[in-house]
């Protein structure tokens, strides 16, 4: 009988295997530590491009304002307002009465002195009326001297017990009435004596007569037609309203120069403030200022137009003078936009003063270090960062204005 042998086993195969698969291991550990870290370089270097993006957006994304500075204006102020002139006292003149005008005696232009008649109206049936009045008068009179003779009579019989009382009282009582009849006719004779007295038109004061608005033969009507207009052209006055800024330093008894237009030849007359108004007028905000102006040789007419100079030396602090493109007008009010020293963008509320054209003075809300930006985007925010592009200033090379002579 044959004999089976185990089978052999090969140690040298054994080790081969197990150095390939430590060999496969570390070949495979290597790589994932490669990967692993070309991951992390990877996303360092995206980060880093990142950031860099971040940077050139916000760079990009940075706007850049102009700025501009404030300069001081003058203390002293000029403040030139248009008015025209009127008569120190003006009126029209409507009738009292209807009728028919029967005459004029004063037209356009004439000097009237107060009281001189004017024009006469013709009122045939006011005639008759007060015609009619006094005869009532006259009859009640004659029975008011009947009633008191009689009374008389009476009463000495009544002192010898001859009357009855009662109608001694019916005779003292129809006198009484008598004389009140009497007063009421002389009443009514006297009203109609006064509205008789209106058929004269006489001047209420002395002036000159602007206009006349009648002629003979004209219907006239109680107090809608008017008959004439008078003006007292010496002194003449004038109403000015003043801004709110400058309410304040407007007094009374202050010089003002009157400047006529250029068909009056330019001429500048000297007038003086004689009322200001205790209130502001709620809807301009401005406060109203009466000037007397006077007119002793009548050459300067009433209703032309004049420029009205007050000099203004406020007690307030020097107004500030600005590009009138820095301001903002919106619902909130009127503001200007500043740049702060960290460049960050701040919103300001101003009150403005005189208005130049092309400049304009802000009377509170800045100084003159405040850095302001000119014509500033509707895109800005408080506290924004902005780059700052500063306006260069130019020389004032522009010669003084010359009066130009107009032929």
């Amino acid at each position: 009988m044959s004999s089976s042998q185990p089978p052999s086993f090969s140690f040298s195969s054994v080790d081969n295997s197990h150095r390939t698969l430590v060999t496969a291991k570390r070949l495979g550990l290597g790589f994932l530590v490669f990967l692993l870290v070309a991951g992390g370089w990877r996303l360092s270097i995206n980060q880093v491009e990142a950031n860099n993006l971040n940077k050139r957006n916000a760079a990009s994304l940075s706007r850049s304002v102009i700025t501009v500075h404030s300069k001081p204006g003058e203390v002293s102020r000029k403040l030139v307002l248009p008015a025209s002139l009127k008569g120190n006292t003006e009126t029209q003149l409507y009738s009292r009465t209807n009728g028919y005008l029967s005459a004029w005696y004063k037209t356009i232009g004439d000097q009237v002195k107060k009281g001189d008649l004017l024009a006469v109206i013709d009122v045939p049936e006011l005639e008759q009326e007060l015609a009619q009045a006094h005869a009532a008068l006259a009859q009640v009179k004659v029975r008011l001297e009947l009633g008191r003779s009689t009374l008389k009579r009476w009463t000495h019989l009544k002192e010898t017990d001859s009357v009855i009382q009662q109608e001694f009282d019916e005779k003292r009582s129809a006198v009484l009435q008598a004389e009140a009849d009497f007063a009421a006719a002389e009443v009514n004779v006297k009203r109609i004596e006064k509205i008789e007295s209106y058929r004269r038109i006489v001047a209420p004061f002395s002036g000159v007569i602007t206009r006349r608005s009648v002629d003979v033969g004209s219907l006239i009507n109680v107090g809608t037609q008017e008959l004439f207009a008078l003006t007292q052209t010496d002194p003449l006055r004038l109403t000015v309203w003043v801004p709110q800024v400058y309410a304040d330093d407007v007094k009374v008894g202050q010089e003002v120069a009157v400047r006529q237009q250029l068909e009056a030849g330019g001429k500048v007359s000297v007038a003086h403030i004689e009322h200001v108004a205790g209130a502001l007028d709620p809807i301009n905000r401005s406060r109203q200022v009466d000037i007397t102006l006077p007119n002793s040789d009548g050459k300067i007419l009433p209703g032309s137009y004049v420029e009205i100079s007050i000099n203004v030396l406020s007690s307030k602090a020097s107004p500030l003078v600005v590009p009138v493109n820095v301001l903002v007008i919106d619902q909130a009010g009127t503001h200007v936009v500043t740049v702060d020293n960290d460049k960050r963008i701040a919103f300001r509320p101003v009150k403005l003063g005189r208005d130049f054209g092309r400049e304009v003075e802000i009377v509170e809300g800045i100084d003159l270090n405040h850095i302001l930006v000119a014509s500033p985007s509707d895109l800005l925010v408080e506290g924004e960062t902005v780059k700052i592009v500063e306006t260069p200033s130019k020389p004032d090379n522009k010669p003084k204005d010359k009066p130009v002579n107009k032929s």
